[in-house]
């Protein structure tokens, strides 16, 4: 069984062998993809395999884990919490030398976010690696769930649907790209900003706003502002 520190005693898994099934990525980005055009769009006349896939990810005896490595030595752990009566994803990061590793986001009912800007998004998804989820396309699409950005770059849609295009069975990538960055997260798009090194946020939900009494202490907001912008 995978360990993640603070993670111990759950059955997790690794779930890279679902990246390779087109169907794991609407799936996946369900929470940005609200509404029956934009699940129309996404899945098309494949739903019934696709809650099948659902069932699997699902499943309270297997909780799929995906791993992100970062040149930092951090890693970005995206775990399918298979709780029964508390499902959702968890998008965690560690470093070896941290008694446990933190929360960036949650994708659930009782949502915490944005965990990610769209620069560190795309930070994060094209670092080169040699373990973990390697391919930059299902890195971005796989952390695409964290982003909460009110500006997006003129190309973040352009590089969204190169991603789609390339993982998924979508007949128009584009449309769906353009649904998911209007959709970004369960949460209002967050404005980020640097305050003396370290970027935050100001949103509600969200661990990286020092406003928020739950938020990070200053030293892991600083340390994760360097691991996904350097």
């Amino acid at each position: 069984m995978l360990k993640i520190p603070g993670y111990e005693d759950v059955p997790l898994v690794e779930g890279n062998a679902h990246l390779d099934n087109p169907l794991f990525w609407p799936l996946h980005l369900g929470a940005c993809l609200r509404g029956e055009e934009a699940q129309r769009a996404a899945f098309g006349a494949d739903w019934d395999a696709a809650v099948e896939l659902l069932r699997v990810l699902s499943a309270e005896h297997e909780w799929p884990v995906f791993n992100v490595p970062l040149r930092s030595g951090h890693t970005i752990h995206v775990v399918y919490r298979n709780y029964e009566g508390d499902r959702g994803v968890d998008y965690l990061i560690h470093h070896p030398t941290w008694p446990e590793a933190e929360i960036l986001a949650v994708d659930d009912g009782h949502f915490m976010g944005p965990g990610m800007a769209w620069p560190e998004l795309l930070f994060a998804a094209q670092q080169p690696t040699t373990g973990g989820v390697g391919d930059a396309d299902a890195r971005l699409l796989l952390l695409f769930p964290t982003l909460g950005d009110a500006h997006l770059p003129d190309d973040a849609a352009a590089a969204l649907t190169t991603a789609l295009a390339a993982l998924t069975w979508i007949e128009d990538p584009a449309d769906v790209a353009r649904i998911l960055l209007k959709n970004q997260g369960q949460w209002a798009n967050a404005h980020w900003r640097p305050a003396e090194g370290v970027w935050i946020n100001d949103g509600g939900h969200s661990y990286r706003n020092p406003s928020n009494a739950f938020a990070l202490p200053e030293g892991r907001l600083r340390e994760i502002s360097t691991a996904l912008r350097r």
